[in-house]
């Protein structure tokens, strides 16, 4: 939808128009809530309000401004003559303000919220395709942090992945699967791993899953990661004997969980290299499932149905209750890291972990506590009856062949 050949015409037109004392900035923009519309109201209502969108930007921006269309929720927004960054930070304000009020025809409304991310010339770049990519990762960086604009900020904003550079990494198996072991707090002993993507760029060298996780979220690159990583994984558990109750846990995105085909790719592959569904664990966040709940407890049954254990990941930092507990068929609750850090120093915290643990056992869960960084921790969290932990107190994660040759000492 993009015409990518006239936006970059005009933000070298506008580079060639501006005098000495003059910026230029390129905004991207997204309008989230769009998708929402569309499902709550029918398509023909989510095109109408796309279409209104795009006026309520146009309506934002000043008569020289040049707005282009990238998707149905994406804009690049073309401001020449600014004098200085404050200029492009107010625009972006008067832009997100636009949308404060509900839209819509009268009969049916909706709320949208934009995100905006800015890049100004010369100071970030001097050609349209850098500042444009450098505008969309500062969008990024605003979204992480809850913001509704950003500026580009070289040293602070992500890593500049670019999407062909991280799609040939994937398709060519140029990442590493690493295994971070997960150990019975009671004995101590091994009990199984997560598996975590790892990425050496040749741009850029190690390249944190913060950074190109996230953004394999944003530009549909998630469905080839989240192949990779099932293959890859099993790959290497299936070269490890198959120790009685030992699992290997898999992170599935929200944005694939309840896509049609992930479970079939997850039980092809399974079929393909040989390994047994009691063997694998998939992880998945509790904002994930509560999105839909119907629909995720449905693949959830389809997996257990197969044998393949679930885990509840992140829990206490999204908005499962009690009532959404009862309706998961999972298998295990794994405790964020935020409230095992505070345990020690916030008594309350500490009781909210060990009710979560005593929860968790109720209902036939068994309890993972992750981010164990020191031996009091680790000790608080088996006097209060933990099954299993994580962290870099009790082993970091290392290449898949390593963990193997750690595991195998064990044995």
């Amino acid at each position: 939808m993009l015409n990518r050949p006239a936006l970059y015409a005009a933000i070298t037109a506008s580079i060639a128009a501006a005098s000495t004392k003059e910026r230029l900035a390129v905004m991207f923009v997204r309008v989230h809530g769009l998708r929402e519309a569309s499902l709550r109201h029918g398509y023909a209502y989510g095109e109408q309000a796309e279409t209104q969108a795009a006026a309520v930007i146009a309506g934002a921006l000043r008569p020289g401004d040049q707005l282009f269309r990238a998707s149905a929720d994406r804009f690049f927004v073309v401001l020449p003559h600014l004098r200085n960054v404050g200029h492009a930070q107010l625009a972006a304000a008067s832009l997100a303000g636009a949308f404060e009020h509900p839209l819509g025809n009268g009969q049916a409304s909706w709320r949208a919220h934009v995100i905006c991310g800015v890049a100004l010339y010369p100071e970030h770049g001097g050609e349209p395709d850098l500042l444009c990519r450098r505008a969309e990762m500062a969008h990024d960086e605003a979204r992480r942090r809850g913001d509704q604009q950003a500026v580009y900020q070289p040293g602070e904003t992500w890593v500049e992945i670019l999407y062909d550079e991280l799609r040939e990494a994937i398709d060519g198996n140029r990442l590493q699967a690493w295994f971070q072991p997960v150990r019975d707090l009671q004995s101590g002993r091994i009990a199984g791993a997560e598996s975590l993507a790892r990425w050496r760029s040749e741009r850029h060298g190690v390249v944190s899953p913060a950074s190109f996780v996230p953004f394999a979220e944003q530009n549909d690159l998630i469905g080839a990661l989240t192949r990779w990583s099932i293959n890859a994984t099993l790959r290497q558990v299936a070269a490890i004997p198959d120790t009685r109750g030992m699992g290997f846990a898999i992170n599935l995105s929200p944005r694939v969980f309840t896509e049609v085909g992930v479970v079939e790719q997850l039980f092809g592959a399974l079929d393909i290299w040989g390994v047994a569904p009691e063997r694998v664990v998939v992880e998945i966040t509790e904002t994930a499932l509560v999105h839909d709940l119907g629909l995720s407890v449905r693949v959830m049954q389809r997996l257990r149905d197969r044998g393949v254990r679930i885990s509840i990941d992140d829990f206490g930092t999204g908005y499962a209750s009690f009532s959404y507990l009862r309706r998961f068929p999972a298998t295990e609750l794994k405790i964020d890291m935020s409230l095992v850090a505070a345990m020690r120093s916030d008594p309350r915290s500490a009781k909210l972990v060990r009710a979560m643990i005593d929860m968790a056992h109720h209902l036939d869960m068994v309890a993972v506590a992750e981010g164990i960084e020191n031996q009091s921790t680790c000790d608080l969290l088996t006097g209060m009856g933990c099954d299993f932990g994580q962290g870099y107190h009790l082993g970091s994660p290392q290449p898949a062949v390593e963990f193997a040759a750690l595991l195998s000492r064990q044995t």
